[in-house]
C-alpha cells in the first residue's frame, strides 16, 4: 500500500530527498566537528550554499531582493541555521549523531503547535495526533536504547538541553518561513536565509573566539569530505527541498522527516560506526513508520493551497516562499 499515493510527484520528491539527504547530516555534522568549531562550521557551510544558489538565480536573471526580503530570511535562517542548527553541531561535540537526531526528532510536536497557535492553522485532528504521539513513543524507544548502550551518564545534561533548544528554533523558523514574504523565486529565498543564517553563524563564532580554535594544518580530509557533504548534500538538496515543501504542504506532514531522518541515522551509525541494530531499534522503527502513515493518510483541509507541479529542483515554479 503507497501511503503517499495522494501527493503530487514533486512533493513526494522533496520529502524523499529531505528524509534521506538530512538523514546523513547528523554523521557528518559529528565528523566534521572533530577538527572544526561549530559555529564556524555552519556559517562556511551555508554562505557557501547560498552564494551558490545567489549566484545561479542572478544568472537566470531573478529580481534583485529587497531589504525587507533580507530582514525576514535574516529572521527565519537566524532560527533555523543558526538556532536550529549551528547549536546541534556544537552539541555533538560532546552527544552522539544519533541521540541528536532522536532528540531533534521532536521537531514536528512544536512545529504543528506553532501553526496552529501562533497562524490560526488546522487544528491537529485525531489522526494526527495520534501518529505524533506514536513518533515520539518511538522517539522514546530510540533515546532509551542510546543511552543504555552508551551509558546514560556519558554525555553531558547541556548537550540534551541545547538540542532541544534547537529543535524548538528550528520549528519556529519553519512555521515562520512559511509565511514570510520572501522572493517570489523560492531559490532565491533559499539562497538568502542560507547567506543571512550563516552570516549570523559566523558572528557568533567570531563572537566565541572560533577561528583562534581553528588550526588548518590540524584539519582532517574527513572533516572537509563531511563539509562538502553538509553544503551540497544536505543544504544545496536537502534545505532546498524542505523550504520548497513548506510552502506546499501542511506543517505535519513535512514534518514527518523528524521521524524518518533518526531511522537513516541509526542505519548509518551502525555501518560506519558500529553502533548496535538491536530488536529494540527495529521496534522503535515500526512504531514510527505506523506514525508516518497515520500524519500521510490524514484528509487534507479544504482551505489547503493545492500543490505546484513544478519540479522542486527546477526553481521554475514562481511561487514565494
Amino acid at each position: 500500500m503507497n501511503v503517499f499515493r495522494s501527493l503530487s510527484y514533486p512533493i513526494l520528491l522533496a520529502l524523499l530527498a529531505v528524509y534521506f539527504a538530512w538523514g546523513g547530516t547528523y554523521l557528518a555534522m559529528r565528523i566534521a566537528v572533530e577538527t572544526m568549531p561549530p559555529f564556524l562550521l555552519a556559517g562556511i557551510r551555508f554562505i557557501t550554499a547560498g552564494l551558490l544558489l545567489y549566484l545561479w538565480e542572478m544568472l537566470k536573471g531573478t529580481k534583485t531582493p529587497t531589504k525587507y526580503h533580507w530582514r525576514n530570511a535574516a529572521i527565519s535562517g537566524g532560527m533555523m541555521l543558526l538556532g536550529g542548527n549551528a547549536l546541534v553541531a556544537w552539541a555533538e561535540q560532546t552527544v552522539s549523531s544519533g541521540i541528536a537526531a532522536l532528540i531533534v526528532a521532536t521537531v514536528p510536536l512544536w512545529m504543528t503547535l506553532f501553526a496552529w497557535l501562533r497562524y490560526g492553522e488546522s487544528k491537529p485532528t485525531l489522526h494526527i495526533l495520534a501518529g505524533l504521539g506514536l513518533g515520539f513513543l518511538g522517539q522514546i524507544l530510540l533515546i532509551s536504547n542510546s543511552w543504555n548502550s552508551a551509558g546514560y551518564h556519558t554525555a553531558p545534561l547541556t548537550g540534551y538541553l541545547v538540542l532541544t533548544l534547537a529543535a524548538l528554533f528550528w520549528a519556529a523558523g519553519s512555521v515562520y518561513s512559511r509565511k514570510a514574504q520572501l522572493p517570489a523565486s523560492s531559490f532565491m529565498s533559499i539562497a538568502l536565509q542560507n547567506i543571512a543564517g550563516g552570516g549570523l553563524c559566523l558572528l557568533v563564532g567570531l563572537l566565541a573566539g572560533e577561528p583562534a580554535k581553528l588550526q588548518l594544518a590540524s584539519l582532517s580530509v574527513s572533516s572537509l569530505l563531511a563539509l562538502a557533504y553538509l553544503i551540497f548534500i544536505g543544504s544545496l538538496i536537502g534545505f532546498s527541498a524542505y523550504i520548497w515543501v513548506l510552502k506546499k504542504a501542511e506543517p505535519s506532514l513535512v514534518s514527518t522527516y523528524a521521524y524518518v531522518n533518526p531511522l537513516v541515522a541509526v542505519f548509518l551509525g551502525y555501518v560506519f560506526a558500529d553502533e548496535p541494530l538491536t530488536a529494540h531499534i527495529a521496534l522503535a522503527a515500526g512504531i514510527i513508520v505506523l506514525a508516518v502513515i497515520l500524519i500521510t493518510k490524514t484528509p487534507k483541509p479544504a482551505h489547503r493551497p493545492s500543490p505546484s507541479t513544478g519540479c522542486p529542483f527546477s526553481g521554475l515554479d514562481g511561487e514565494g516562499i
